[in-house]
């Protein structure tokens, strides 16, 4: 069992750029960047419960970290940087935390690196069981205009809203309700110690409009890279300064190492 993928092929020699989507996205997502770094063999995923792998599921993560391992074997990727946004962030730095063999860099747009208390963990199951149940029970287009009106999506246009609520919509509510159960922030250990002890490389970008993330992005011994005229979904709204802030990010980490 794989995660299903995208392939673009790029120069020899140069490390694979794995890229992970946000919740309800898919492999789709970020090939707009990833096409203006096409030096870098890349592979975009379809996570559990999404996209081509609609049908896989996981029960939290540490069966996600291992499905991700037996999916970049499976491509023979040995040598790779991890790029993720908000689920996929999250992912990529749990990911991350096991010193997986190959694993040169990440960087993470808008990844929470967990919660630190249990009065905020008990809160967020209690939500994320409630959008479950309405993932499971109610029109995905109905859901999606609710959830876009959380407060970490105010940056959007209601054109932009819009716009995320059909492609969204496009989903299955079962396998998203699943997934958001599995991978809630609820579930997940806080990663602030452990990427601090890390010894691969590790940016963060956000929205200059993000203040949420912001904010976290200044707790965590990471390079941190604001984006202009974005917020949370930065690479969405301002995809040409995600793919520079990226190109500089691998030409500065990696030039000695081609």
């Amino acid at each position: 069992m794989i995660l299903s993928g995208v392939l673009q092929a790029g120069k020899p020699g140069y490390p694979w750029l794995v890229f992970l989507h946000g919740f309800s996205g898919d492999c789709r997502e970020w090939q707009r960047v990833g096409a203006g770094l096409s030096d870098y063999p890349r592979l975009y995923l379809d996570l559990p419960g999404h996209g081509g792998s609609r049908n896989l599921g996981v029960k939290g993560f540490d069966e996600m970290s291992a499905l991700l391992t037996r999916t970049l074997l499976s491509y023979n990727i040995l040598k790779f940087w991890l790029v993720g946004y908000s689920l996929g962030g999250r992912i990529a730095m749990f990911h991350a935390c096991q010193q997986p063999k190959g694993l040169q860099g990440v960087v993470v747009e808008g990844g929470h690196p967990g919660l630190q208390d249990d009065d905020a963990r008990n809160a967020r199951l209690a939500s994320d069981r409630r959008w479950a149940t309405r993932f499971r029970t109610e029109p995905l287009e109905k859901v999606f205009a609710d959830w876009y009106q959380q407060p970490v999506f105010a940056s959007l246009t209601d054109a932009q809203r819009d716009a995320l609520i059909t492609l969204r919509s496009q989903n299955s509510g079962a396998t998203l309700a699943l997934m958001l159960e599995a991978t809630s922030l609820a579930v997940q250990p806080d990663l602030r110690a452990a990427l601090s002890a890390r010894d691969f490389s590790f940016d963060y970008l956000y929205g200059e409009r993000d203040e949420k993330f912001a904010a976290l992005a200044a707790e965590l011994n990471a390079v941190r890279h604001a984006i202009p005229n974005a917020g949370h979904n930065a690479h969405r709204e301002n995809p040409d300064a995600v793919t520079a802030s990226l190109a500089q990010i691998l030409r500065l980490r990696i030039k000695d190492t081609l």
